[in-house]
C-alpha cells in the first residue's frame, strides 16, 4: 500500500503544481481526456453491436473495456465537474438560513465530500472510532499491483505479447489505476472548493440553480 500512496501523492502534486502554472492547458487536458473516452465507448459499444448483429461476431473484451472506461469516465469527471462546479444538489433548505449560515453549511458539504473521499481511498483508520471498515483504493490496487493477476476477458494484442513479452492479458492494476488516482484528485478537488468557500470565491460545491439560470436567460425565447 506505499507504494500506492507514495505514487499518488507524487501524482497529485505534479497534477496541483501544473494546474497553478498551466490552468488553461490542464482544463484542456481534461476535457479531452473526458471526451476521448466517452468516445471511445460509444465507437466500442456501436462497433460492436454492428459486428455481433450484421457478421455474427465481435471483441471478447469489449464489454470489459467499455466497462473499465465507465468507470474511468466517472472517477476522473468527478472531480473535474467539482471544479467546474457542476455537480448537482438540492439546497433549497439551507438557503432559507442567513449568508453566514449557509457559508458554514457550505463548508461542511466541501468537508463531507473530502472525508468521502478519504474512507474510500483507505477505510482502516475508521476503526478507532469502533466501526468495522477495512481496505480502500490503496489496498485494493496494491494487491492488484502485487499479484499481478490479468483482466478476465481484455488482452493484449498477440504481436504486444511477442514483442514485449507481455502476458496474455491486461494486468488488473492497470485497469484500476483510476481507483486511488481519481478518488485523490476528487479529495484535491473538493480541498480547493472548501478552500474558496472559504475565501469567498465560491458559493458551494453544487450548482443547485443551474436550470432555473437557464429559464430566466432564456425567457424571451420561451415567450417567443
Amino acid at each position: 500500500m506505499t507504494v500506492a500512496v507514495t505514487w499518488v501523492a507524487i501524482f497529485l502534486v505534479i497534477y496541483y503544481l501544473l494546474d497553478r502554472r498551466y490552468p488553461a492547458k490542464v482544463d484542456h487536458f481534461e476535457q479531452g481526456f473526458l471526451a476521448i473516452v466517452l468516445a471511445l465507448m460509444v465507437l466500442v459499444s456501436f462497433s460492436q453491436v454492428v459486428a455481433r448483429y450484421g457478421f455474427n461476431t465481435g471483441w471478447t473484451g469489449a464489454l470489459e473495456f467499455t466497462r473499465i472506461l465507465f468507470a474511468w469516465l466517472i472517477l476522473f469527471g468527478m472531480s473535474y465537474a467539482v471544479k467546474i462546479n457542476t455537480h448537482l444538489g438540492v439546497d433549497a433548505f439551507i438557503r432559507l438560513f442567513p449568508a453566514g449560515t449557509f457559508k458554514i453549511f457550505s463548508i461542511i458539504g466541501a468537508a463531507a465530500c473530502i472525508l468521502y473521499a478519504v474512507v474510500l481511498l483507505y477505510g482502516d483508520w475508521l476503526q478507532l472510532f469502533g466501526f468495522t471498515s477495512r481496505g480502500g483504493a490503496f489496498d485494493y490496487w496494491s494487491k492488484m499491483y502485487k499479484i499481478g493477476i490479468g483482466l478476465d476477458d481484455l488482452a493484449y494484442p498477440v504481436w504486444m505479447q511477442e514483442v514485449f513479452g507481455l502476458q496474455d492479458r491486461v494486468q488488473r492494476w492497470i485497469a484500476y489505476l483510476v481507483l486511488p488516482a481519481g478518488l485523490g484528485l476528487f479529495a484535491m478537488r473538493c480541498a480547493q472548493a472548501m478552500v474558496a468557500i472559504i475565501r469567498g470565491d465560491r458559493e458551494s460545491m453544487i450548482a443547485a440553480h443551474e436550470a432555473e439560470e437557464l429559464v430566466a436567460e432564456h425567457k424571451d425565447v420561451l415567450k417567443d
